[in-house]
């Protein structure tokens, strides 16, 4: 079928809460590249919303997930486990950065590794509360649009949220606020509404994702890991998005050195197929009964093959080297582009965890929401997937996977400054 044909049954069939407002309809992907179901050629900058650092349809991983087709494809591993979630949990707990021992639980989402982290914290300490930051983003369950620092699209039409959760400022000083008033807000959240003595843990991600793409300073996660040991709270880290190498570092965390209690993670660990990780100390862990944790599909047979596959490409092919040197061209890009553009401002990235802001106003850092959704419709115009976020919907996040090659790399960036002059000019072309 073609892209209007598919376009029919969509506006027929899917709920238009989930429909997509793109016209295209996927067909076939390799590495940072997609085709349409029309034939056309798309660069893909977005990476399934950070899915696939090493790019679509790994040869590793189609030859992992194929090989386990033809052995088991589900059991649900409560009634009959087998090797591939074991050997998951194994590698996780060797390389991830909790505190101690680690132990592992798998699950199908994001969202359903941050509640399930929620479960384990409360479960572990007794307490209810959760704090959550402005600007966060954990998911589309009601537990996790509750945690959400951001309440359109994601809780506007839902109702009541649960109860429990409180809120605290994240450090952004380019939107005014600075880190100490930042642990000036968290604190006094924990005088004012989250008792420390009813608080089971403080959930945040080291770099925000939907929120814009800006990392929290090591000494704001180092002062968050010192009031959670304090107050006898967890901390947990959100790296769904940040993870598996988006940052040069397999979880961003470990460029702040800090330990927390508990990790959640998903989108590339296993480059497409759905599965998800919590990964804590043992003790945090095993504080919840028998069969409390799970369900019917968490950890699938094929998804396990997937996610070993995925963390063997990260020691044979150095995908965090490649992490950093992609991050290293961008950023050299984004501050020719601040140069060249009155509209592009605060050029910044963690390895590849790469974005821009579009403005109106750079001496006053006025976001341009419409600037940046113009640009994103142009650029899917011209056969480029790019993505826009952030609380105020200005930024412009780069998520294109690392193993990207130079030369499709360098058409993508081409096209996003095509499209920007095409929308405002340049200083260049004005001044001429």
């Amino acid at each position: 079928m073609n892209n209007a044909q598919l376009n029919e049954l969509k506006q027929r069939y899917v709920a238009s809460g989930a429909a997509s407002p793109a016209t295209q309809f996927a067909d076939r992907a390799e590495n940072a590249l997609i085709w349409d179901a029309d034939g056309n050629r798309i660069i893909d900058f977005a990476g399934g919303i950070g899915v696939l650092n090493i790019g679509h349809r790994h040869p590793k991983v189609v030859e992992a997930v194929k090989a386990q087709l033809d052995k088991l494809m589900h059991t649900c591993q409560t009634v009959m486990p087998y090797e591939g979630y074991v050997k998951v949990a194994e590698k996780l707990s060797q390389v991830t950065p909790v505190r101690g021992h680690a132990k592992v639980m798998l699950a199908n989402s994001g969202a359903e590794a941050l509640e399930n982290a929620v479960k384990v914290a409360r479960a572990a300490t007794g307490k209810n509360n959760v704090i959550c930051f402005d600007g966060g983003y954990h998911g589309r369950t009601f537990m996790t649009m509750a945690m959400n620092g951001k309440v359109a699209p994601y809780a506007t039409d839902f109702g009541s949220m649960p109860g429990n959760v409180f809120r605290a400022p994240y450090p952004v000083p380019y939107h005014g606020v600075s880190e100490d008033e930042a642990l000036r807000g968290l604190k006094m959240a924990l005088k004012t509404d989250a008792n420390p003595k009813d608080t089971a843990a403080i959930v945040l991600e080291p770099v925000l994702g939907e929120g814009g793409f800006y990392p929290a300073p090591a000494s704001f996660l180092k002062a968050i890991r010192e009031i959670c040991d304090e107050h006898g709270m967890l901390m947990i880290v959100d790296e769904v998005q940040s993870g598996f190498g988006r940052t040069g570092k397999l979880f961003a965390i470990e460029h702040s050195g800090v330990e927390p209690d508990i990790i959640a993670m998903a989108k590339s660990m296993a480059d497409g197929m759905p599965i998800s990780a919590v990964v804590g100390t043992d003790k945090h862990m095993d504080a919840s009964g028998p069969n409390s944790l799970g369900g019917t599909y968490t950890g699938s047979p094929t998804a396990c093959a997937a996610a070993l596959a995925v963390l063997e490409v990260f020691e044979e092919e150095d995908i965090l080297g490649k992490s950093q040197a992609l991050g290293d061209k961008l950023a050299k890009r984004f501050a020719q582009w601040q140069q060249d553009f009155d509209c592009v401002d605060n050029g910044r990235n963690m390895g590849a965890m790469a974005a821009i802001d579009l403005v109106s106003d750079k001496a006053n850092h006025t976001p341009d929401a419409d600037l940046a959704g113009a640009l994103c419709k142009k650029a899917r115009e011209k056969g480029l997937i790019l993505l826009s976020c952030g609380l105020y919907g200005n930024t412009i996040r780069f998520l294109m996977p690392v193993t990207i090659e130079d030369e499709v790399l360098e058409e993508g960036l081409a096209i996003v400054e095509t499209c920007l002059k095409e929308l405002v000019g340049s200083k260049t072309a004005a001044s001429a």
